[in-house]
């Protein structure tokens, strides 16, 4: 994989999407292969029925998986969104998504991104505006409250999640560059267990679990870089985790000389020092 966006656990099987590579990728038929895609999916959620939903990163809607590609099931394009990123959802198949805003691998100038409400009958409309790079995002506290990833302001805000699904008024939830370092650019996070949420820090080489605006747990990961996390069916974090090769994120990128391997961090026991791979497969050819 180039870089592991969205990962998702469905039914015994881990799902993610390539942003770079173009691809997504499953277990779910027992091995971990990939389908070409076009367009590539960016975030991923299951909807309460059991279907794969994916943003479609620069086509301006939301796909269902078919088996073999995406189609339709949330026009965004009347909303004029820019790219998209992550995607969640709640019990009730209201949908999340964030429109970044700016293309910040393309080098377009950072400009405000909004979050997007998709309701179930795909209809869209804003449910907030000027945020600052929206990335990664989580619903917690029951579904009460959405936290959502400022990738460039490296913290994390909530709002509160109305009955309606509509969002509230922004609020501080977590100052990531305070508490893990001023490297630390946090990009996907998930629900932890027991409160709060775990965030992967990109540059900052640590996944943390924060709550309450405090951090509880720390994962090194260094020297790779962890983009994006989720959780298994038996309380376990799997981290996507890019390797640079030594050079500057961007530059890598660009270069097309990253590569993303998952890792599993058993969280069960006592905490950890570091993650522990799962078994890699070399890629079909």
């Amino acid at each position: 994989m180039q870089w592991g966006e969205g990962p998702r656990w469905h039914d015994g099987a881990l799902w993610l999407s390539d942003t770079q590579g173009s691809r997504l990728w499953t277990d779910a038929s027992g091995s971990w292969t990939p389908t070409e895609t076009s367009p590539v999916s960016n975030g991923l959620w299951f909807l309460p029925d059991g279907r794969l939903v994916g943003a479609l990163m620069s086509a301006g809607r939301l796909g269902v998986w078919t088996g073999s590609e995406w189609s339709t099931y949330a026009d965004l394009g009347h909303l004029g969104v820019g790219p998209l990123g992550d995607v969640v959802g709640d019990d009730a198949g209201n949908l999340y998504v964030d429109d970044v805003g700016f293309d910040a691998a393309g080098g377009e100038a950072p400009r405000p991104g909004r979050i997007i409400l998709v309701r179930p009958d795909g209809s869209a409309s804003v449910a907030a505006e000027q945020v600052v790079f929206p990335n990664g995002m989580a619903l917690v506290d029951g579904g009460r409250t959405l936290v959502v990833v400022e990738t460039l302001m490296q913290r994390l805000i909530a709002f509160a999640v109305e009955e309606d699904g509509s969002l509230g008024v922004p609020r501080p939830y977590a100052d990531i560059a305070a508490l893990v370092g001023p490297d630390a650019r946090p990009d996907g996070i998930w629900p932890a267990a027991d409160g709060g949420v775990w965030v992967a820090t990109t540059s900052g080489c640590r996944v943390v679990h924060v709550r309450a605006g405090e951090s509880v747990e720390s994962i090194d990961t260094s020297p790779e870089l962890p983009i994006a996390c989720c959780l298994d069916d038996a309380g376990d974090l799997l981290i996507t985790l890019a390797d640079t090769g030594g050079r500057p994120l961007l530059e890598a990128i660009a270069a097309r000389k990253v590569r993303t391997r998952v890792v599993l961090a058993p969280l069960r026991a006592a905490p950890r020092p570091h993650v522990h791979r799962i078994e890699e497969q070399e890629e079909p050819t």
